[in-house]
């Protein structure tokens, strides 16, 4: 893949607050204080895409309140299109979340982020786009999910590249077996997947005791790529010609909240250069350690140099 257009990404999906505990904590119960921080998974991945120097665009919704203004403002600073980013009169999506050196607790309080409609998702910029991403998350409910799958279709037959992060659970997506279907849909149409190990637990329902095994249902589901990731233990990248396997370093964990959406800005970016599946994931890994070394958002500008910085070691 090369970059031949001028839109790098277009990532549709939820914008919101993230509420995340000042403390190490598995459980919300024991959180004493939070700090706002600007999240959603394909508001991260676009923002991040953006710190790496992609040109990229926004499509999510927010409310018309003090929250969904400060999103705006945040998401503003960053170089990206945000034309198509809405307000509506419905609140601003709320997550509460721990802050976590494994995997993150939260509890979500859904509002404006699934009010994501056709008008924002334009032919004519669809005609301009690379990559076309989104999430579970924000094909969890109407009348996101049937504007995503939508333009998702458009998008194919106009020549983009689809992407989605698997990122399932139930809390978010009570209906297991629709989000088994829409994942399917999805990725029936040629998808770059990127899924973590939890993920697929979730969305299963079974041990992911064999990641070849996890990766050949994937790629059977039409999946043009797979990306299955380990957490401490590394990542699989597959494309049904090859498959490889790429482990974890040790770092200092300060959080792990968005690491995902950093690994994959990393792996994204070095597909668009033209990089091997291989060092698309070391991209991706480079990427998630800058991540989890601090805790918050990354620097408005991160120098792609530094995800391509030891490509020719493990």
């Amino acid at each position: 893949m090369t970059r031949n257009r001028p839109l790098d990404i277009l990532s549709v999906g939820e914008l919101l607050i993230d509420l995340m505990s000042v403390e190490f904590a598995d459980s919300l119960t024991d959180i004493s204080t939070f700090q706002r921080h600007p999240g959603g998974s394909p508001a991260n991945l676009c923002m991040n895409m953006a710190r790496l120097g992609n040109s990229t665009k926004l499509v999510a919704t927010v409310g018309q309140d003090d929250m969904g203004q400060f999103l705006l403002d945040y998401v503003k600073t960053l170089p990206i299109d945000c034309t198509d980013l809405n307000q509506v009169s419905t609140p601003s999506t709320l997550i509460l979340v721990t802050r976590s050196k494994s995997i993150a607790n939260f509890e979500a309080y859904r509002g404006a982020d699934c009010q994501i409609f056709p008008l924002q998702i334009k032919e004519e910029i669809l005609k301009k786009v690379a990559i076309f991403h989104t999430t579970c998350f924000a094909l969890s409910q109407q009348p996101a999910q049937s504007t995503i799958l939508e333009g998702a279709q458009k998008a194919v037959k106009l020549g983009c590249q689809l992407s989605i992060d698997a990122n399932y659970a139930t809390k978010i997506w009570p209906n297991r077996l629709e989000a088994q279907k829409i994942v399917a849909q999805y990725c029936s149409m040629g998808a770059i997947i990127k899924m973590s190990e939890v993920d697929w637990e979730r969305l299963y329902e079974t041990p992911l005791d064999n990641p070849q095994k996890a990766i050949a249902k994937l790629l059977g589901l039409g999946a043009k790529e797979v990306c299955l990731t380990l957490g401490g233990d590394g990542c699989w990248v597959a494309n049904g010609k090859e498959s490889k396997f790429l482990p974890a370093r040790k770092v200092v964990v300060k959080d792990t909240t968005g690491a995902g959406d950093a690994f994959w800005s990393g792996y994204l970016t070095a597909l668009l250069d033209g990089h091997s599946l291989l060092n698309r994931a070391k991209a991706g890994r480079n990427m998630a350690e800058l991540k989890i070394g601090q805790v918050g958002n990354l620097p408005l500008k991160v120098e792609r140099a530094l995800i391509y910085k030891d490509l020719g070691t493990r």
